[in-house]
């Protein structure tokens, strides 16, 4: 029988999602990518799922499109500029990336979809597929540079340079970095401290964050107050009255 390529696991508010592909070092076919594709939408779908961990099996997180089924004549669907795909647009939900081995091509997309970035020594991120021909259809070219900068982001993608572990934490493009071999007991423990807090006045402060890209600096001010309101309204009384009671004096801060 044989495995899923996309495993789904959820323990309490965390759901980690898990390509399983191994023996290509979980680079995406169309049939995986649609799965992915479903397995997020779950996750956005459920209403007791906070969070959600991103990974892959066998040491490597994502080596991108199959470029043997595209070989074989078989193209691959835009994974972020079609309405199937799997990186269209940011969930409603934060999603971590928990990176180890190769995040290359399609997979550095992958990673760059996730609000955060975990890496151990292994991570090697990279724009692997100029040397083959492959465009980015996976958001790469856009969210990129608004991580890493134009410059770093225009270095990687006209040269396909390796980025290891280091070197993304000093440009921004990894979050974290962990003991090797960590990754995803890490993320999945950051994913419960995140599911932890409140969580209207975390989404809404998501939300905006994506937003500003769209609007001047004006408007996203503006859309700032506007997404606060819900939160103001619900969250902020009670959580200033516990500061107040004594939480998170001398610089606790459990959730």
């Amino acid at each position: 029988m044989t495995p899923p390529k996309i495993l789904v696991e959820t323990t309490g508010p965390v759901t980690t999602i898990v390509i399983n592909r191994p023996q290509a070092r979980n680079a995406l076919d169309n049939e995986a990518a649609h799965a992915l594709a479903a397995a997020f939408r779950t996750f956005e779908a459920d209403a007791d799922a906070k969070v959600a961990v991103l990974t892959g099996t066998g040491g490597a997180f994502c080596a991108g499109a199959d470029l043997k089924e595209l070989g074989a004549g078989t193209d691959y669907f835009p994974w972020a500029g079609s309405a199937e795909g799997p990186l269209r647009a940011p969930l409603a939900k934060p999603v971590i990336a928990a990176v180890e081995g190769h995040a290359c091509a399609g997979g550095l997309g992958v990673a760059l979809f996730c609000d955060i970035r975990l890496v151990d020594e292994t991570a090697v991120f990279g724009v692997f597929s100029r040397r083959w021909g492959v465009p980015m259809s996976d958001g790469t070219t856009v969210r990129l540079p608004r991580i890493v900068g134009q410059g770093r982001a225009l270095d990687m993608l006209l040269t396909g340079r390796a980025v290891g572990a280091d070197e993304a934490i000093a440009i921004g493009l990894a979050t974290r970095k962990v003991a090797r071999g960590t990754t995803r007991q890490e993320a999945e423990a950051l994913a419960r401290q995140i599911a932890g807090f409140p969580p209207v006045a975390m989404l809404s402060d998501r939300q905006s964050a994506y937003e500003s890209f769209d609007r001047d600096q004006a408007a996203a001010v503006q859309r700032e107050m506007e997404l606060s309101i819900a939160a103001r309204r619900l969250e902020s009384q009670k959580g200033a009255a516990r500061f107040a009671a004594g939480e998170g004096r001398g610089g606790k801060f459990a959730k």
